[in-house]
């Protein structure tokens, strides 16, 4: 919200500076986000009249004009289009300095001399483009300095508010709080009610009156439609980043501004029949004032006539009824809608107007006749014509209505830490436009606090207290030390943490990565996972509109985004929730929190030591292990698979605990990089971080002071075996003096069968009660062999 500060000391009596006022309004809680000049810097500009043009004797785009200055008549040389006699218009005389720094001298234009430049608003700063010559009023002083005249020694301030402040998005709204936070008088404008000089009325029927429970209406006829908007409403719009249109828009847009009332104005003769709100049909479709075409749907409001849409209700109007410079009839509109219908729609088709920017966050329920009254008012004033009667059809139940709240002084100071009084509270709320009751109770002050129709942030005694502590100074609250003890956290030992999760992965040499929850539906298709996304209902944008269903989506796009960075070896992690849309109709979507990696690039980093080597599956499988290691357990399960349509055959498995699969593991797919753009291979692992956290109760077991035996086995088997396979058989076989197992060599080659492999495997056998006698170790052995040979179909090498 940018605003001047010449405009707002209408509504507030204040004598601040800009700078103290932006500094109190920050503190306070809205944002000052930049201030800048009105006008930029230029002097010995001044209100001049063309008193009479002749076309210049060579040169067929130049005029000799005959300017009146107010002291003197000059002869300037001008190639603006709309340079005529009778026009009021800026004149830099010899010596004015223009933006820039730029200094205007005598000079001679095709051999005619030229004694000062008539300027543009472009060359002035005051605007960025410009077809010719800046246009005064025919009233406006000749003479006078047109810094003066057009008060230009103003600051414009920058509001950055937050969603839940929409009262601040006028200049009405704004005085209220600078009249709190200042302690100064807030100046209040009567708005005067127009009487009706016409009978001509228009019926409003409302179909959907939750959606819009009240609607304000007026048809005013016979308007001037040559009349021209004036230069101080010109200005106000201008130094609020809005261009001038003529008079029926920027009335509409300068009580916007004004009093925060979004407002329309439909061309009345273009209207077939009355006025209807009701919710869009399938199929209809409407061309907006953009010249864009919207497909609608059920969920859209609109306002129509008989023959159809009119405009899409809070966003913006139809071009089939929009006004023109032929325009002398019209019907205003000034109507309260609830947010929740408006909200996000605009985002839809790729629009963000200061309707829906305001309709959205909510608007004063109650200010909607207050606001076609000022806008009547204007228009009559500007453009003359005939206002009929006020148009009213409102549903009073669904009209939002402030609920009092209790507001307890000793709550308010337990909350501060301060000893505030009565007498500091009651003039912030006052001055907020807050409506108290006081009453006494033996013990403590306690209030009854209505707050104004446009504050729909206030609805417990915490928002009350949060406003009195923002505006009596946060840098005025006592500073004071917590008090109290910090209770020691619960660590269950059934389960590691979360941290101790997030250490390890950064000691395998991983960076965490934090992505957004919302992505693109387009990205979780491209993993094969966007089936079960949950839709939102109000989108941040086009590429945020479903939630996660997984991490590895947003980790590709890391990866990619870090690759185009000419970062080469690339370790990321996620521990974050995945959202999974329910199978029950209107339930909230299912939430898991889950651990992710992407790995790509060689093995270890550059250096001399080690030769380097890309990574491949095997590596990223030990980084994992490493993690899942933290369990004390070793009964997580790979299992290969093919089921993962976004990972490489061959290279895939799934994470089993106990038949259970809790993740998945692998080579992500050739064709799944080639849609997020990335050349390089990519490994990844995602699984459910709750049920990874999960372990048997560590117990201590007693160390064997008996020496350990060791057996080697080299085995050939299927090369679809799996050495998993191999170690469940083994471990179920030996039993409990199996104190250790590892494959320390795999062989396929000359000697092997070409379906088949060799493994090199290692037995550790002890006992913790005695020394393990050859006979035992050798009967465990054989019982091994066998079961080998019976489940798997292995053979000893070399028999």
């Amino acid at each position: 919200m940018r605003f001047s500060v010449n405009w707002l000391k209408q509504w507030v009596n204040i004598s601040d500076t800009p700078e103290q006022l932006g500094e109190q309004l920050t503190m306070a809680g809205l944002e000052v986000d930049a201030t800048q000049a009105a006008a930029a810097e230029f002097s010995g500009i001044i209100v001049a009249k063309i008193l009479s043009t002749e076309p210049h004797p060579d040169a067929d785009k130049l005029r000799v004009c005959e300017v009146d200055s107010g002291s003197g008549l000059f002869q300037i040389v001008c190639g603006a289009p709309n340079a005529r006699a009778g026009l009021i218009a800026p004149l830099a005389v010899v010596g004015a300095v223009l933006p820039g720094d730029a200094v205007i001298k005598k000079a001679a234009l095709r051999g005619l001399e030229s004694n000062g430049m008539l300027c543009s608003s472009k060359e002035l700063g005051l605007a960025e483009d410009a077809d010719g010559l800046m246009e005064l009023p025919k009233d406006a002083p000749v003479g006078t300095d047109l810094r003066e005249y057009l008060q230009l020694d103003d600051t414009l301030l920058e509001l950055d508010l937050t969603p839940n402040r929409a009262d601040c998005l006028s200049i009405r709204g704004i005085a209220r709080d600078v009249s709190a936070v200042c302690g100064a008088d807030f100046i209040a404008h009567e708005i005067a009610t127009v009487a009706a000089t016409s009978e001509r009325v228009l019926k409003v029927k409302l179909e959907d009156p939750a959606a819009c429970p009240r609607y304000i209406g007026r048809v005013i006829e016979a308007l001037d439609a040559s009349a021209e908007t004036p230069i101080w409403m010109i200005e106000k719009l201008r130094r609020s980043g809005v261009r001038s249109l003529g008079p029926l828009v920027d009335v509409t847009n300068f009580v916007l501004l004004e009093l925060g009332q979004p407002m329309h104005a439909f061309d009345l003769d273009k209207l077939a029949g009355g006025i209807v709100v009701r919710r869009a049909e399938a199929g209809e479709k409407l061309v907006l004032l953009d010249g864009s075409e919207a497909e609608l749907g059920a969920d859209l409001l609109v306002i129509a006539d008989d023959n159809g849409p009119l405009a899409l209700a809070g966003i913006m109007g139809g071009e089939t009824s929009a006004c023109d410079h032929n325009t002398s009839n019209i019907l205003l509109e000034s109507a309260f809608f609830d947010p929740a219908v408006i909200m996000g729609k605009s985002r839809r088709f790729g629009l963000h107007t200061d309707s829906s920017h305001r309709f959205e966050r909510g608007v004063d329920p109650g200010g909607q006749i207050e606001a076609i009254e000022r806008a009547t008012g204007l228009l009559l004033e500007i453009c003359g014509g005939q206002a009929g009667p006020v148009i009213v059809a409102e549903s009073i139940e669904n009209i939002p209505q402030r609920s009092p709240v209790a507001l307890r002084l000793a709550r308010i100071n337990k909350v501060l830490g301060s000893n505030l009084q009565a007498g500091d509270v009651e003039p912030i709320l006052q001055r907020l436009g807050f409506n108290i009751e006081t009453t006494a109770e033996a013990t403590a002050e306690i209030w009854s606090i209505t707050p104004p129709g446009a504050r729909f942030d206030i609805e417990i005694e915490e928002d009350l207290i949060e406003e009195i502590a923002r505006v009596y100074g946060y840098n005025n609250l006592p500073t004071r030390m917590p008090a109290g003890s910090i209770p020691a956290p619960i660590l269950p030992e059934r389960e590691i943490s979360l941290r101790r999760m997030r250490q390890a992965m950064v000691a395998n040499g991983y960076t965490e990565a934090i992505n957004y929850s919302f992505v693109e539906h387009r990205i979780l298709n491209a993993v094969d996972q966007g089936e079960r996304a949950y839709a939102l209902a109000n989108p941040l944008s086009s590429d945020m509109d479903v939630m996660r269903t997984n991490l590895l989506a947003g980790l590709l796009l890391s990866l990619d985004s870090n690759q185009r960075r000419q970062r080469e070896r690339i370790r990321m992690f996620e521990l974050g929730n995945v959202f999974v849309a329910s199978t029950v109709k209107g339930a909230a979507p299912e939430q898991t929190l889950c651990l992710a990696a992407v790995a790509s690039g060689s093995v270890v980093p550059e250096q001399w030591a080690e030769k380097s080597r890309a990574m491949d599956f095997f590596d990223i499988k030990g980084d994992l292990q490493r993690v899942l290691a933290l369990r004390g357990q070793d009964d997580v399960e790979f299992v290969s698979t093919n089921e993962y349509a976004w990972l490489h055959p061959g290279q895939a498995a799934k994470l089993v605990v106990n038949t259970e699969t809790i993740g998945w593991i692998g080579a992500i797919h050739p064709q799944v990089l080639k849609q997020f753009k990335i050349n390089n291979d990519v490994f990844a692992f995602e699984f459910n971080a709750h049920k990874a956290q999960k372990r048997e109760l560590p117990l201590a077991k007693n160390i064997s002071r008996y020496p350990a035996i060791r057996r080697d086995l080299a085995i050939v088997v299927s090369e679809t075996v799996s050495y998993a396979e191999i170690m469940r058989v083994i471990r179920s076989t030996a039993g409990d003096l199996l104190a250790d197992l590892g494959v320390f060599d795999v062989y396929q080659g000359e000697g092997v069968e070409k379906t088949c492999k060799s493994l090199a495997i290692s037995l550790i056998l002890q006992d913790v009660s005695s020394t393990l006698k050859d006979e035992i170790v050798d009967s465990i052995i054989n019982d091994v062999i066998s079961a080998l040979e019976a489940q798997l179909g292995a053979r000893l090498r070399g028999k």
